[in-house]
């Protein structure tokens, strides 16, 4: 089969691989149809993750058929169509119990990680009862494709951990897949204001189709806290969704959250930040970080199967499978290219 494989920061090549083998009755063998790339993927590229070594296929993300099932596999069969969950769960363990499948101790995030991954022809998808999800037919591939990772990660880490509630004011911080993906699933819980803050008025003007209620373009417009304050009457934001990872937008966020509100981090750090407890302890604020856990992604499905959330709206590009090198090049480009999530496609 033909794969994207890793060769150390920098390096990368489509090229022949052994297609996966079952190595355990619990793996499925899955043809992917369709995956994409991740902010992680270029991460690892810049050599940021070092777990991921040379030879590694990379890619967590993608729907596909079930071309082969383990013996021990009860839930799936040769010829399903399935979605592939970013994080891998072995359903047993005591963390998976807990419903922190991230932190499972014969999984969590090992596709393109520790294993080899999805943007490949075929991935070997371990532990494949409680780590694939059945799809149905005759509704938009793309909006499944949406579920292994960006929507879970927004609803769990920042709407779930924020505790949207009915009439809330809320502010996120990056208007990238996964803040727009946030902003999208906030509105599950009616909040009467949805204010996003990017540098990019391209994505911006994304934000207002799909829901948010106010724009701030912190590059242009100056101060993003003064202008969320004005917006607010001075009170604040009930609700500060982080979706950058960047110190300069978690500051934005400790400035603007009212008291008794929350702070949800979602962005990957890379550097330490300056915790200002000397104001946050007697507002009650509440901060929280998590990894996703793929939890919700049942839930996520039937949103999508019953029409009340359309992942799909995130997808800006569509590549062939074989031209994931020109694919890596336009998400790398993100701005520039007007790009947000891509898709490649095996057919």
């Amino acid at each position: 089969m033909k794969a994207l494989v890793y060769h150390g920061p920098g390096k990368k090549a489509w090229e022949e691989r052994p297609r996966p083998r079952i190595q355990d009755d619990k793996d499925a063998i899955v043809k992917v149809l369709k995956t994409t790339i991740c902010g992680t993927d270029l991460h690892i590229m810049k050599g940021d993750v070092p777990e991921v070594t040379d030879g590694r296929v990379l890619g967590h993300e993608g729907i596909g058929i079930v071309e082969e099932a383990g013996k021990s596999v009860a839930s799936f069969k040769r010829g399903d169509r399935v979605l592939i969950a970013c994080i891998t769960s072995d359903g047993s363990c005591e963390y998976c119990k807990k419903g922190m499948y991230s932190h499972c101790l014969h999984g969590g995030w090992i596709l393109g990680h520790t294993i080899d991954g999805t943007q490949a022809e075929y991935v070997r998808i371990p532990y494949a009862d409680t780590s694939l999800y059945a799809i149905p037919e005759g509704i938009n591939e793309d909006a499944f494709v949406m579920l292994s990772d960006v929507f879970p990660t927004a609803f769990e880490c920042g709407v779930l951990n924020g505790q949207i509630k009915p009439g809330d004011t809320v502010a996120i911080i990056g208007a990238g897949p996964i803040g727009l993906a946030a902003l999208l699933t906030s509105k599950f819980y009616s909040p009467s204001r949805i204010i996003m803050i990017d540098v990019d008025d391209g994505r911006l003007a994304v934000a207002k189709e799909i829901g948010a209620t106010d724009t701030v373009n912190s590059r242009i417009n100056g101060s993003a806290v003064e202008k969320v304050m004005e917006l607010t009457g001075e009170r604040g934001v009930d609700v500060a969704i982080e979706a950058v990872g960047s110190p300069v937008t978690f500051e934005i966020c400790e400035e603007i959250v009212a008291p008794g509100g929350h702070i949800a981090n979602i962005g990957v750090f890379g550097q330490s930040v300056d915790l200002h407890m000397e104001k946050l302890w007697s507002h009650n604020i509440t901060l929280t970080t998590r990894l996703v856990y793929t939890v919700t992604t049942p839930m996520l499905l039937k949103s999508v199967e019953s029409g009340s959330l359309h992942p799909e709206r995130l997808v800006t590009h569509h590549f062939a499978l074989s031209d994931i090198m020109n694919a890596y090049e336009t998400f790398s480009h993100a701005r520039e290219e007007k790009a947000l999530k891509v898709v490649l496609e095996n057919r």
